[in-house]
């Protein structure tokens, strides 16, 4: 069965060139979040999660919650293996299947098809496993003829679906979502989220980040409370969210 451990995990970020002046503006443009250090050489940087102890089991729900810059995102990047802990230890039994960046991989010069195989052989299937999909996708897409043109063609709305059926043609183990709801035509959410709730059904463990209560409340079971890189609390989502909303006032 699917599991995740992490211990003592730090996640630091150098800052170079950046003067104590423009420090704070160019520091809210960051997506790591965590707090500002100097080291022991004065260098800049920026610790983005902090000692961090954490363990997720099979059957296992959990909403990240937090403010802009609590290191939600950067938890799911670290666990997707884009970022490398500085310190700590981690340990994880299962595929990861990351659903962090929709665009990842979609070349607007290639037709949908191609754009088809080309993110589903990033998201580890084959082309046998692409070929056994491509109708279901195409039909999930509602994009008809337009899968045979170049995706530079596309408007916004035919983009987010084209991303989001390649993108959920996975069988995932242990599913990261970064705010997946939130973007696309009225017409099309109903259908994208029902199709996600799927996803999450077939899953072992499901780590999502979103601003929406709502979601969280809907298809979390626990949530984890992240404040300057830091665990804040993590346990009942009723919990949670009480600790978060009276910090917030």
């Amino acid at each position: 069965m699917a599991q995740i451990d992490l211990r003592s995990v730090h996640v630091e970020f150098p800052i170079f060139n950046l003067s104590s002046r423009s420090l704070k503006k160019h520091f809210l443009k960051l997506a790591t979040g965590g707090s500002i250090v100097k080291d022991a050489n004065e260098h800049i940087l920026v610790h983005a999660l902090r000692d961090i102890t954490l363990s997720f089991k099979h059957g296992e729900r959990i909403g990240l919650i937090g403010h802009n810059g609590s290191g939600k995102s950067t938890l799911l990047r670290l666990l997707a293996k884009i970022y490398e802990p500085n310190r700590g230890d981690i340990r994880i039994d299962g595929h990861i299947s990351p659903m962090l960046d929709f665009f990842a991989g979609v070349e607007a010069e290639f037709t949908g098809y191609d754009n088809i195989y080309t993110r589903g052989i990033i998201l580890g299937l084959t082309r046998r496993e692409i070929k056994n999909q491509i109708a279901e996708i195409a039909e999930f897409t509602g994009l008809g003829d337009y899968l045979s043109m170049p995706v530079r063609t596309y408007s916004s709305g035919m983009k987010i679906r084209l991303s989001f059926a390649i993108s959920t043609c996975i069988k995932p183990e242990i599913l990261l979502i970064d705010e997946v709801f939130g973007a696309g035509d009225a017409s099309f959410m109903d259908k994208a989220r029902q199709k996600m709730i799927s996803l999450l059904d077939q899953s072992s463990i499901v780590i999502l980040a979103s601003h929406s209560d709502d979601l969280i409340y809907e298809l979390c079971s626990k949530a984890l409370l992240l404040e300057n890189g830091q665990v804040k609390y993590f346990g009942p989502v009723d919990n949670a969210f009480e600790i978060y909303h009276l910090e917030k006032k």
